[in-house]
């Protein structure tokens, strides 16, 4: 049975390779705008649900894998920077700070599903203007959540972290490989059919 990655990340594609190379990449379309008052802490797990959902449309005989990464800073969500000013701000606010990195992954089979997050606590340096400009001038974070990428040279800006390294980078391998195990099981168990007696009256 071959895996579904929902997602077009060549970052996520190359961590799940870790856990195994049987899987095809499609990446979907949906709308990911969140539904008015959701918790900001749910939104990765939602948007995560809504693309392993959508793919499981176009795959049902397949497991799908969402996934979908948030750095959340108090109660705002800083997706991909819009421009460099917007990329400094974003800097600007993480710097000396400690963050949350939330991913959500969702894992479909037919209509069985199971969605889970994953949490991991960066800190930064306190950046000067002129480090922050120094790492905008790589390119490296207008096309990242929180405008920097830990695995380039946006490490350079990480004083420390608490929890899984990965699931910075967009996939929580360790938590993924376990959770697809007990999925997989899941699935392939024989569903069990009632034979009911017929009733003459």
């Amino acid at each position: 049975m071959s895996l579904i990655l929902a997602s077009g990340s060549p970052r996520r594609k190359e961590l799940l390779s870790l856990i195994t190379d049987d899987f095809i990449v499609h990446s979907v379309d949906a709308d990911e705008t969140l539904p008015a008052g959701m918790p900001v802490e749910m939104a990765a797990a939602y948007l995560a649900d809504l693309k392993a959902h959508t793919a499981a449309q176009i795959f049902p005989d397949q497991i799908v894998i969402g996934c979908d990464t948030i750095v959340l800073l108090g109660d705002e969500i800083m997706g991909k920077p819009k421009d460099r000013e917007d990329a400094h701000r974003m800097l600007r606010a993480l710097s000396g700070e400690t963050h949350s990195v939330l991913t959500g992954t969702s894992l479909y089979y037919g209509t069985q599903t199971t969605v889970f997050t994953t949490e991991t606590l960066v800190t930064f340096y306190p950046l000067s203007d002129a480090e922050i400009e120094r790492y905008l001038d790589t390119g490296e974070p207008f096309d990242k959540a929180g405008a920097y990428g830990i695995q380039g040279k946006g490490s350079l800006l990480v004083q420390g972290i608490e929890g899984d390294y990965f699931n910075v980078v967009g996939l929580p391998v360790a938590g993924l490989s376990r959770a697809l195990r007990q999925f997989e099981e899941l699935v392939k168990k024989p569903k069990i059919h009632l034979n009911r007696p017929s009733v003459k009256f």
